[in-house]
């Protein structure tokens, strides 16, 4: 998790509630692995908590077209709203922008001989996936998420 200043002043750090629309000041969550690991299927673990990913156009998430939020499986943090989400073509959901950049952190990701930006959930540290610089306007931007890292809650739509 990157050092968020608010940490070391208060132990808690901003969060944004999709539901009330407000920033909320929330303790990170912090387990051993060993708590993640009865609280988290294999696969959720491998992604969310050793970097893993899922193979393309296997995770539940990447045609889903209900209107909802998709939170942590970890944590339950708001990460991305459904009508931020669209098909990139590459069989993970993708979405143009966090629910709040308060929730999403990003950390530089060397692995596999590449360099690319990876996406973690601001609260616990999860790996969701990654971000990339090819997503649709207005943003530009490509949230190529895992769907073990995530869970969706359908909501009446606006």
């Amino acid at each position: 998790m990157k050092n968020n200043p608010d940490v070391q002043i208060t132990g808690t750090i901003p969060i944004y509630n999709a539901h009330t629309q407000k920033v909320e000041q929330k303790f990170p969550v912090i387990k051993t692995e060993e708590e993640w690991r009865r609280l988290l299927t294999p696969a959720q673990f491998d992604v969310a908590r050793n970097q893993g990913t899922e193979f393309a156009f296997t995770g539940k998430y990447h045609n889903c077209e209900e209107y909802g939020i998709y939170h942590c499986i970890c944590c339950g943090t708001d990460l991305f709203l459904s009508e931020d989400k669209f098909d990139s073509g590459t069989g993970w959901p993708s979405f143009s922008m966090p629910v709040s950049p308060f929730n999403v952190s990003t950390v530089i990701d060397t692995s596999h001989d590449m360099v690319r930006t990876e996406v973690q959930c601001a609260r616990c540290g999860a790996h969701l996936g990654h971000v990339f610089d090819d997503g649709p306007l207005p943003t530009g931007k490509r949230f190529c998420m895992n769907s073990a890292a995530l869970i969706f809650e359908k909501i009446p739509e606006k």
